[in-house]
């Protein structure tokens, strides 16, 4: 549990939202198209999928799930991809920032899971550009807490067996076994099976999610 009440995550949410439409906002035309922690994805294409809850009614999700013969990956591929070469720059930051208040709850996920998934797509950009963001922490809190749930991590299938992550800017850990230490942020990344840049995580099996 996070104890944060629905409001208070709502909130997050939104304000997660307009902090990274003022990135978006500041970047040159050309760093829309690097590469993300996303693979495959550039800039575009991660910004276009978290776009995705705001224009794509139910039916319309489910039309395009079909078309994808039900696999996920496969339909929120070829939507980003597509709404990335339809959609300038502007439009998609202005997609972000206008739906900041939009009450979007991913299946199974709750609000908490929406703030995640701001949050996580977020960073896919913001860490490899080199734009040092830092999460604010309570809503680094409430996504932490998410992970809590075995759930979560069943989810995203990345395996800590044997390890625990240790926060070492809050008061944050997950796991037995040998210690890896980074920043929250970061551990969020990996427990969602992104691969970092050498240098943000210690101790010894931090090789394991390296890119």
């Amino acid at each position: 549990m996070t104890g944060a009440t629905e409001g208070e995550v709502r909130k997050a949410i939104a304000a997660e939202r307009r902090d990274l439409a003022d990135v978006l906002a500041g970047l040159p035309e050309r760093r829309w198209d690097e590469p993300t922690l996303c693979a495959g994805w550039r800039v575009r294409e991660v910004v276009a999928h978290m776009t995705m809850p705001f224009h794509y009614s139910t039916a319309r999700f489910v039309i395009e799930m079909l078309r994808s013969r039900g696999n996920f990956a496969r339909m929120a591929d070829r939507c980003a991809r597509r709404d990335a070469a339809a959609l300038s720059s502007g439009e998609l930051t202005a997609l972000i920032r206008d739906n900041a208040d939009f009450a979007w709850k991913p299946p199974g996920g709750g609000f908490e899971g929406a703030l995640t998934h701001e949050v996580i797509h977020g960073l896919d950009f913001t860490l490899p550009l080199g734009l040092d963001r830092h999460v604010p922490e309570d809503r680094l809190r409430i996504v932490l807490g998410g992970f809590e749930a075995e759930k979560s991590l069943k989810f995203f299938g990345v395996d800590i067996r044997g390890i625990e992550l240790r926060a070492d800017d809050v008061d944050w850990s997950i796991g037995e076994g040998t210690p890896m230490y980074g920043a929250a942020q970061d551990l969020i990344l990996v427990l969602c099976g992104r691969k970092l840049p050498e240098g943000r995580l210690r101790g010894e099996p931090s090789h394991r999610f390296v890119a």
